[in-house]
């Protein structure tokens, strides 16, 4: 399990690095290999883990290759440049956190999401369930350890002000939530709270999103031009990628056992653990109604008000830029 604040790439890249992209080509990677189907490249922005599961289940299961692609599935890690790859051109498709496509479209990145996969944001704080806090706003002493600019965290003390609580940066691990009843951290939903159970602790979960902050997670990124000129492609892609998710969210465990040869250091147990706690969060009212991987215009205009009330970014991007439903149409 893995310090999921670290997501958040953009923020901390120079903003000459990200200018630089602008005049990158800004075409897509794929091309129609030897018989094999149109050659697709997919960079993730982590290690393969259940958060990923219907990537990996379209893949296995032969979902791209009965859509005529050939799909490369690469993993990352911290600080993995995804929003990067994309807006270049030398990944078609890439997996990143909704902060980030506001953040490039702010920019002038011309970045947009497309699929997303998860409809409540995984974000939270866990603190000791003997605390007997009934939400956040109790939250008024103690240690909160939260990612050093990172937006929900700005978002959480502008609403909260946590007087009274030492705000500390978080260093990933559960070491110090274990040894500190006063201790709070910021987790995913589907991580750090399974980590501190399975070594005897009992957290307590207050996701973000019920606090008002709910961008959508692990969204699929492709760029403008990729949309514009290969959208057949495009939807081929995103049709078996909804196909897998369906396929794992049914029954994770042959996918679970593909990723867990590609990631030793997670058990088993812990990936039947995390699938079964990541579903709620994927599968909602929006979802039953619109399908998986739905969005829809105020939820994202709702994100870019919130970024630029907190001062992620100076300038407010278009919503309806930030993302199209185009791929999601059948």
């Amino acid at each position: 399990m893995h310090f999921h604040g670290r997501r958040i790439t953009l923020l901390s890249i120079l903003p000459f690095a990200i200018a630089a992209l602008v005049g990158c080509k800004k075409g897509s990677s794929s091309s129609t290999g030897g018989g094999g189907g149109t050659k697709v490249k997919v960079q993730l922005n982590w290690v393969p883990e259940p958060e990923f599961g219907g990537i990996y289940a379209a893949r296995e299961g032969g979902l791209y290759k009965k859509a005529g692609l050939d799909v490369d599935v690469i993993g990352g890690g911290p600080s993995s440049p995804v929003v990067q790859l994309v807006a270049a051109g030398q990944a078609d498709f890439g997996v990143a956190a909704a902060e980030d496509v506001v953040v490039a479209r702010a920019r002038k990145i011309d970045i947009v999401a497309i699929y997303a996969t998860f409809q409540t944001s995984p974000q939270a704080v866990m603190v000791h369930a003997a605390r007997g806090l009934r939400s956040l706003a109790d939250l008024n002493s103690g240690t909160l350890a939260l990612e050093t600019g990172a937006p929900f965290g700005a978002f959480l003390k502008k609403k909260y002000g946590f007087t009274g609580v030492a705000v500390v940066p978080s260093d990933g691990g559960v070491a110090k939530f274990l040894n500190d009843t006063s201790y709070a951290q910021q987790c995913f939903v589907t991580s750090e709270p399974l980590a501190a159970k399975a070594k005897g602790a009992d957290p307590q979960v207050f996701l973000v999103a019920e606090a008002g902050f709910n961008p959508y997670a692990n969204v699929l990124i492709t760029n403008g031009a990729t949309l514009k000129e290969k959208l057949p492609m495009v939807r081929s892609f995103v049709a078996a990628t909804a196909e897998g998710w369906r396929a794992y969210l049914t029954d994770p465990k042959p996918t679970n056992g593909t990723m867990s040869a590609l990631n030793t250091a997670m058990d088993p147990a812990t990936f039947a653990a995390v699938a079964d706690a990541q579903k709620p969060l994927i599968e909602t009212a929006d979802t039953a109604r619109d399908g998986l991987g739905t969005m829809n215009d105020a939820r994202w205009s709702a994100l870019v008000a919130q970024l630029l009330d907190v001062g992620t970014i100076p300038t407010a991007p278009e919503a309806r830029d930030c993302y199209s439903l185009e791929a999601l149409k059948k």
